[in-house]
């Protein structure tokens, strides 16, 4: 029972900081209805300029990390500006396979320009365990877990503010919210600049984990599963699907990958975003839409 629970603790803040990837998911689909695939690619990038930032221009942690955040909400809202706006009135999957292209792009462009080896990210945080009775708690976990609930309860009182609720507009209906004198192009933009700023915040807490490294991007796959179960539009429910893989991806892996060699997290996700698309489309708590021809 006490590997159990080690495992479910760890896997669950473990979740939370999926939750947190998948969160910069959830911003852009509640403003223009598109699925950033490219979120992965952005919380790469995000850590490569808080590590360059830091290690190679000398700049302190939190300035290091607000450059970062500026970086990468200039690069959203140009990503925006520049792409996605020209795509507008284009079949989905064309916008869909956009932004998988930036995320391939992103993957082999950034590591190519500031190294491909695996660089430590220089936060100080110490890697002596955290003891609960006999459970082992990774450190850089809780506070991984502790900045993703921070982060995702300020996005979600975000868009309870004009800003937010332009957004959530925008996505309803376009049309109905330019008629109402809300800038759609402004406000979609916007939200891809929040959604490279929490990239950011999020490259930290992975590169504190795993290191700096092209890895990172792989991390979209974890997001979609939690984005796709917890529901496309919902930030609470991302935080609760992320609960929910990262407890099962922990548990599962623990006591099967030493009978098969590893590799069981992968699967997890994977089979989380099947059976989620096959029996509950719209995820826990999502807006189920049926629209009538």
């Amino acid at each position: 029972m006490t590997f159990l629970a080690e495992l479910a603790i760890n896997g669950a803040l473990v979740g939370l900081m999926y939750a947190l990837v998948a969160s910069g998911i959830v911003l852009v689909y509640k403003s223009s209805g598109v699925v950033n695939l490219a979120q992965g690619g952005f919380v790469m990038a995000g850590a490569y300029l808080v590590w360059a930032y830091i290690a190679r221009l000398g700049l302190g942690l939190i300035p290091g990390i607000l450059a970062a955040a500026a970086s990468m909400g200039a690069l959203g809202w140009l990503t925006e500006r520049l792409a996605l706006r020209r795509m507008i009135g284009q079949p989905v999957i064309m916008i869909l396979m956009l932004t998988f292209g930036l995320e391939v792009v992103l993957r082999g462009a950034v590591p190519g320009a500031l190294g491909a080896d695996t660089k430590p990210m220089p936060i100080p945080i110490s890697q002596a365990p955290v003891w609960l009775g006999d459970i082992l708690i990774n450190r850089t976990y809780i506070l991984g877990g502790a900045v993703a609930v921070v982060m995702v309860a300020l996005l979600a009182v975000f868009f309870r503010t004009r800003a937010g609720i332009a957004m959530r507009a925008v996505s309803d209906d376009h049309l109905a919210a330019w008629a109402v004198g809300i800038p759609v192009e402004r406000t979609v933009a916007l939200s891809w600049a929040v959604s490279g700023a929490v990239a950011a915040v999020t490259g930290v807490l992975w590169g504190a984990v795993q290191g700096v490294d092209w890895s990172l991007s792989l991390l979209l796959i974890k997001a979609l599963s939690v984005a796709v179960l917890g529901g496309l539009d919902s930030l609470s429910g991302v935080v609760l699907a992320g609960l929910i893989v990262g407890v099962f991806e922990s548990v599962i892996s623990g006591y099967v990958d030493p009978f098969v060699g590893g590799g069981t997290r992968e699967v997890v996700a994977a089979v989380v975003i099947f059976l989620t698309v096959l029996i509950r489309p719209y995820g826990l708590f999502g807006r189920e839409v049926i629209e009538r021809v």
